[in-house]
């Protein structure tokens, strides 16, 4: 599920429930879980929320915690600030130039059977095929993402870093940018002649498309109960490489399948990381609120990382 969820994250499908013989106290402390952590140095400390960059109402009021933690803090930073009018022109911008076709048709590009997939679904949906006739796959994939989910009900308005833009806005709070659009719009970008990542990006998007349903409900599920494992499992998808692929299509897949994570994870995971460390050696008092999968995926994330900088970890 990680292509579809980098709309919600670049943030779940069980209850918690307690087991017999939990203490009441212990209950307390698992129902309040969050993924929101405080870093500190000697000298300060930095907050640092995962965020659902597509949400619904369900999600507020946000915890008194995070609610404590952001009222006190002079700056927030995002991954790029979408209240700016000139960043939203960018991203449209840097969308269309890395985005679209120079040359050809994207039936040209994709598997017979692929565009057999997306003609089914735009003709589902209502949505022209000819819309997506010059579009590189990845955008491609992106749009029907962001379409599929907000059809689900889901909304950048109620998404957390949009909701704490709005607050840093009204309480005079300065708002701090970890990446340029050029920088995020490029992590997903599939730019090259063939085009190949972007294909994966888009034959995955479809095949997860489908389970979207289950996908939203366990999501909000396990950010509002800070359920690691969950939000883990919903974005693991190995077993999604499709079984019915010969071994050789599958080899290629895990190929773009790394290679997309190092773009849209691992690299970004650590200069997000690096700008953290900055804001402690600065002494700032910073707010932090990135996509959730940036901070609660296993390899490389956000969090393990500056705590094996030596930085001091704790969990809220």
């Amino acid at each position: 599920m990680r292509k579809i969820y980098i709309l919600l994250c670049t943030s779940l499908a069980i209850f918690l429930v307690a087991c017999s013989g939990t203490s009441r106290k212990d209950d307390i402390q698992s129902r309040s879980k969050h993924f929101l952590w405080k870093v500190s140095d000697e000298n300060s400390s930095v907050w640092v929320l995962g965020s659902i960059h597509l949400a619904d109402s369900t999600l507020y009021p946000l915890a008194p915690v995070i609610d404590s933690a952001f009222a006190h803090a002079e700056e927030l930073a995002v991954e790029i600030n979408m209240n700016d009018d000139k960043v939203v022109q960018e991203v449209g911008a840097q969308s269309m130039a890395q985005g679209m076709l120079a040359e050809g048709m994207l039936r040209d590009l994709l598997p017979s059977d692929l565009w057999k997939s997306l003609d089914s679904i735009c003709e589902a949906w209502g949505i022209p095929i000819v819309v997506f006739e010059k579009m590189r796959p990845w955008l491609v994939a992106t749009t029907l993402s962001t379409y599929a989910f907000e059809q689900a009900g889901l909304n950048p308005e109620y998404g957390i870093d949009y909701v704490l833009l709005d607050r840093a806005a009204s309480d005079g709070k300065a708002i701090v940018a970890l990446e340029s659009a050029e920088e995020q719009i490029g992590a997903l970008a599939d730019t090259t002649e063939s085009d190949s990542a972007g294909v994966y990006y888009l034959k995955t998007t479809l095949r997860e498309i489908s389970k979207l349903d289950s996908l939203v409900i366990n999501l909000m599920r396990a950010w509002k109960t800070g359920d690691d494992d969950m939000l883990r499992f919903l974005l693991d998808d190995s077993d999604d490489m499709g079984a019915e692929e010969d071994s050789l299509v599958q080899d290629q897949d895990r190929k773009y399948k790394d290679e997309y994570e190092q773009r849209v994870y691992v690299n970004r995971n650590a200069k997000m990381a690096d700008s953290i460390a900055s804001f402690l050696h600065e002494d700032r008092n910073v707010f932090v609120a990135v996509g959730v999968a940036h901070l609660a995926l296993e390899k490389d994330n956000v969090i393990e990382t500056l705590r094996k900088r030596g930085f001091k970890v704790e969990r809220f």
